[in-house]
């Protein structure tokens, strides 16, 4: 192999062509027939010299065409115009889980889609030679851009076309009234100017069967309810037979709420309910977290996450397969406000009353007076609901 650093030395210090062929270091042999050894190795030198010079038009290339190089739609700059949109996505859709996060919730489905695409543009920053040029940061910003405009759709598209409210994260939700409660600087849920009680659940779950009977009790206190026939949960799950209100078909004549619900009647152990309007879906994305039962008042008081109450103070009224009395027991005692079960109910009972009552504008105990009056409370209730009222306002 010819050292051709040797050669450059030798023609920079004047010798002739013959002389480098013949010098040992440099490594020349001619081939057979070539003729004169020094002048066969001054042809491959310019040949040679040709070769490289060929090879540096590409890197001496014009910007023009680097820029049409980098322009391709190769993996690394795939991975920059996705992660600033999935970025955006996320975090619009996290402080805005309605109307932007609506149809795909922040967490976990965008989060997992912006892991990804990250982990792509990693993988292929790794493997890039150049990783950042005018091309790329071009490509960066029309990702920002693009995020921003798709966001503002869906959230446009969400809120216009469909109707759905806005609302914060969950994690904007402060702790305070009764247990398992959380409130929200929210605008208010109302249908036809009346505050919306909404309740999410399954006839199966015992935990909303135990619960069912304080939204019950709450409503009935507010005005006349019917349809709400009396059954008990699933007998192959925990907590096997207890006994429940069916709100599924229930309907309110009241002059200061409404109700609204969306309770699976199919009896099948797991199924969850569907959702009948963008307020409802966009509370149980927003809020539930993917659990049941959940409650809201008015949009601004909701429960979730928790039992309302706990199926295990009705145990001694759990009904059998061949049925029973234990959901009559309970619906009487409840009803008259006497009992060990009405006892077990009664306090969540009565914040939801509260909520309802604030809802209605009652800001102190002349409100709730006024109110008590109006639909004939019993004293017991009237006092509990004005000492809940004064913890919340």
């Amino acid at each position: 192999m010819v050292d051709w650093e040797r050669v450059e030395q030798l023609r920079s210090k004047g010798w002739e062509w013959d002389d480098i062929a013949e010098d040992p270091k440099v490594g020349f042999t001619a081939d057979s027939g070539s003729g004169d050894p020094g002048r066969a190795l001054r042809v491959l030198y310019h040949r040679r010299r040709g070769k490289d010079s060929a090879k540096e038009v590409p890197e001496k290339k014009s910007r023009k065409g680097l820029d049409t190089y980098e322009s391709k739609w190769t993996l690394l700059r795939a991975g920059y115009i996705l992660v600033p949109v999935f970025a955006i996505w996320f975090v619009v859709a996290f402080f805005a889980p309605s109307p932007v996060g609506l149809i795909l919730p922040a967490i976990p489905y965008i989060l997992l889609g912006l892991t990804i695409v990250a982990v792509l543009l990693l993988y292929a920053l790794l493997r890039a030679e150049k990783r950042w040029s005018r091309v790329y940061r071009n490509t960066v910003i029309g990702g920002v851009v693009l995020g921003l405009v798709f966001t503002g759709v869906v959230g446009l598209t969400g809120s216009l076309a469909f109707g759905c409210p806005y609302l914060p994260p969950s994690t904007s939700l402060s702790g305070e009234g009764g247990p398992g409660w959380t409130h929200g600087n929210i605008a208010p849920w109302q249908d036809g100017g009346k505050p919306v009680v909404f309740f999410y659940g399954a006839t199966w779950c015992p935990y909303c069967s135990a619960g069912s009977w304080t939204i019950w009790k709450a409503l009935s206190q507010f005005g006349t309810v019917t349809n709400t026939p009396t059954s008990f949960s699933s007998l192959s799950d925990v907590y096997a037979g207890t006994p429940e209100v069916v709100l599924g078909n229930a309907q309110i004549t009241s002059v200061n709420i409404t109700f609204q619900v969306s309770e699976d009647m199919s009896g099948v152990d797991g199924n969850f309910p569907g959702t009948s309007n963008c307020y409802q879906a966009a509370y149980v994305g927003a809020y539930s977290g993917s659990a049941i039962p959940f409650v809201v008042v008015n949009g601004q008081w909701i429960h979730a996450g928790t039992p309302i109450i706990n199926p295990a103070t009705l145990s001694s009224y759990t009904d059998g397969a061949t049925g029973g009395t234990g959901a009559t027991t309970v619906f009487n005692q409840v009803q008259s406000e006497s009992g060990a079960a009405w006892t077990n109910v009664s306090v969540q009972s009565y914040w939801i009353m509260t909520y309802i009552a604030e809802a209605c504008g009652a800001t102190n105990a002349q409100g709730v007076a006024y109110i008590a009056a109006q639909h004939g409370w019993s004293a017991a209730t009237k006092t509990a609901v004005t000492n809940d009222l004064a913890q919340i306002t």
